[in-house]
């Protein structure tokens, strides 16, 4: 099964260990296509490929929960802001939503809000129903009424400035006549097609390449570095949401807070309506689907929002996504070409991806020739039972089905076996990596064919390098995929592990061959690229965990042990415990929120590896780290760690945890002697008992509100 494909074996069939592979495979998948989509604006995967796969992890975890930890993506949202911006970090976050593709799931959607809420199952439930625009999300925080600063979405968290650029579109208002204090108005930047259309015929007037499509043309306009570039592209804005207001909240409902925006001058979508039902919601998308192709402008589904906020406020949040909204799409576009070879990468873990090369397509307006094929079960059409869900294995000179949806490359479906060329013969996957020769093995349980050759491997050394100097990890700005090859060969100054990247000035100024006599350099691009490193010498706690590229630990698992430990040496020593097979450290990172076997036994493996150790070692010496944020410390259970158990009835489990975070706590998800507070409600079992023995206080719901209030 592919990398980028959904088994056919049901979820709830899948052994532990088999929910795990397909878990961390799918989880590789998405977060380099999250990558690839907010970070370079140049995804390679389709939105239903991706929608898909992102359906299907988190099935997986649903039925199996010890799958959901904290580096889930379920738990993430976008990518981190590019480098060429200054980042603003978000006064409150900005949240994706989940997805419905089929009319059921809508259904299903609007009875799970009557459900959570307590209504009767065939009450009225007003939601908005309006269009989801394909473009860049942005947030422009207002102060005072006079537009301070403008955001893109970023990881959700973090996103990048774009002040000057969102001031050059004329729809955005500078100056607001009778806003709030603060006031941060959120939406969509867009393109329309006639505005598209003009933007290529400059294009080719001037030589340049044209767009693909118009949200890659509207993200590369928002992102240009010279403002005047922007001011020349007719961008578009639609306000739909909003963030931190201050000092209150004018309206009391969704539909009335968008009207607002109109009110205030905010160019506002007039497709959006208020429905009661789930078949009044259905029949708008409908009537949108129909409208799609002369709106004017792209779309890719329906958003649905409870009306009422104060409802909204009750029905809270589930991992990334609002339990209040969700997005309905379209279908997916189709076309056959093809598959004219099948080419091997190596990534950083050492995975062998074989990548689908594609005569030319045209599919719904965009010009494709790639496709991932992530592995050699994909190509034979194997699930991981061994059972088929292809009846046709991938061959070279095949005709080929290819989808796609909105503006990424296809995903290959199927073949077409009758225009099959007679010579077509079975793929082989290659069983040394292609890069260093190294035995390329597939363990038991894994999808994913790996190179042994670990750093030794210059295609996953580099990969590992990209990784480190890689926005959302140290972010050294002028090191990148280009430049880092060069450096990896160069006789004078290689980098061959992350210490080398800071160590290159050093070695510079004593080497007779100096960098900025180096083709593709001089005195001042040189200096700049030092500087850069220079700069990112100080590194938060969470980013230099993240930059060691252990498996399963991403960023937002490196937040968690970041603030668990707070600074290098603490989480350091931890890590050699574990790794030396110490019970209670082991039961000490098992007690975090979301902190699982699958974490804790890449920490054990990573630290246990001699060379890795000292890779560390020498990469740290090199590094000022900082520590991890403190937490919240003016509420009663601010540095508190608490544990929910029992049947919550006033709350939900993630309305509790969400609650105390809030509030400064910890969750954690078992009893130890450092837990402080056990909230207990009836049926509570096990960690209730352990909690007496360990002399932990217990309350009721009620005690924790008293506590809290």
């Amino acid at each position: 099964m592919s990398r980028s494909s959904v088994s056919a074996v049901p979820v709830d069939s899948l052994s532990a260990e088999e929910a795990r592979a397909e878990h961390e495979r799918l989880g590789e998948a998405l977060a380099e296509a999250d990558r690839q989509y907010y970070q370079d604006d140049a995804p390679t995967l389709t939105d239903a490929d991706y929608d898909a796969l992102r359906r299907r992890y988190e099935a997986l975890e649903a039925a199996h929960p010890a799958l959901r930890t904290a580096e889930s993506l379920s738990e993430r949202v976008g990518a981190a802001p590019s480098g060429k911006f200054g980042k603003v970090t978000h006064a409150v976050p900005m949240l994706s939503l989940g997805n419905a593709f089929a009319d059921e799931e809508v259904t299903d959607f609007v009875g799970r809000v009557r459900r959570f809420l307590g209504l009767e199952a065939d009450a009225p439930v007003a939601m908005t129903a309006e269009p989801k625009i394909d473009g860049l999300s942005c947030s422009l925080r207002y102060v005072d009424g006079r537009l301070a600063v403008a955001a893109t979405r970023g990881d959700g968290a973090v996103g990048e400035d774009v002040t000057a650029n969102i001031r050059t579109i004329h729809e955005i208002p500078q100056v607001l006549k009778g806003a709030p204090e603060v006031l941060e108005v959120r939406g969509e930047v867009y393109l329309s097609h006639e505005d598209f259309r003009r933007i290529n015929a400059r294009q080719e007037e001037r030589g340049l390449p044209p767009f693909a499509n118009p949200r890659n043309a509207a993200a590369g306009s928002l992102r240009q570095l010279d403002p005047r570039i922007t001011a020349e592209r007719p961008l578009r804005f639609f306000a739909y949401a909003w963030g931190e207001i201050a000092p209150a909240r004018p309206r009391d409902t969704q539909s009335g807070m968008v009207k607002w925006f109109d009110e205030l001058g905010f160019p506002t979508n007039p497709l959006t309506v208020v429905c009661e039902s789930a078949e009044e919601l259905l029949a708008h998308y409908r009537r949108i689907g129909e409208m799609r192709a002369t709106l004017g402008y792209d779309i890719d589904g329906v958003v649905y929002k409870v009306d009422d906020l104060a409802l909204q406020a009750r029905l809270g949040f589930v991992s990334r996504s609002p339990r209040w909204a969700i997005a309905h799409k379209f279908a997916a576009e189709k076309a056959t070409t093809i598959l004219d070879a099948i080419d091997i990468q190596v990534g950083r873990t050492g995975a062998l991806t074989p990548v689908a090369k594609l005569r030319p397509v045209t599919v719904g307006g965009v010009v494709v020739s790639n496709a991932t094929l992530h592995n050699e079960d994909y190509i034979k059409g194997i699930g991981t039972d061994g059972a088929r869900f292809r009846e046709h294995d991938i061959r070279v000179g095949d005709t080929v089905i290819v989808q796609r949806a909105g503006d990424v490359i296809p995903q290959v479906l199927d073949v077409v076996p009758e225009k099959r060329p007679a010579d077509a013969r079975a793929y082989a996957f290659p069983t040394t990596c292609p890069a260093c020769g190294s035995p390329a093995i597939r363990e038991e349980g894994e999808a994913v064919r790996r190179c042994t050759g670990g750093f030794a491997c210059s295609a996953q050394a580099l990969e590992r390098l990209r990784h480190v100097v890689s926005r959302r990890v140290l972010d050294i700005e002028g090191l990148g995929a280009e430049r880092l090859p060069f450096f990896y060969e160069d006789p004078d100054l290689p980098i061959r592990e992350p210490a080398d990247i800071f160590t290159l000035a050093r070695r510079d100024q004593a080497n007779l061959k100096k960098l900025k006599d180096k083709e593709g350099f001089g005195a001042l691009s040189a200096k700049n690229l030092f500087d850069a490193i220079e700069a990112s010498r100080t590194v938060p706690l969470d980013r230099l965990i993240a930059a060691l590229g252990i498996r399963h630990v991403g960023e937002t698992t490196a937040r968690v042990l970041a603030r668990a430990y707070g600074t290098w040496q603490a989480f350091h020593d931890a890590a050699v415990r574990v790794a030396e097979g110490d019970a209670d450290t082991r039961h000490e990172l098992d007690s975090l929120d979301q902190i699982g076997d699958a974490v804790i036994d890449a920490l054990a493996a990573y630290f246990a590896e001699p060379r890795n150790r000292a890779m560390v070692e020498r990469l740290v010496a090199e590094l000022t780290v900082q520590e991890a944020e403190k937490p919240k410390s003016d509420t009663p259970v601010a540095g508190k760690t608490v544990v929910f158990t029992g049947s919550l009835e006033k709350m939900t489990r993630d309305e509790a945890k969400a609650m105390a975070e809030r509030l400064g706590a910890k969750v954690a998800g078992s009893v130890s002697k450092k837990t402080d507070y056990v909230v207990a409600g009836p049926g509570a079992g096990s960690k209730l008992d352990k909690a007496r023995d360990l002399g932990v206080i217990v309350m009721t719901e009620d005690e924790w509100f008293e506590l809290v209030k």
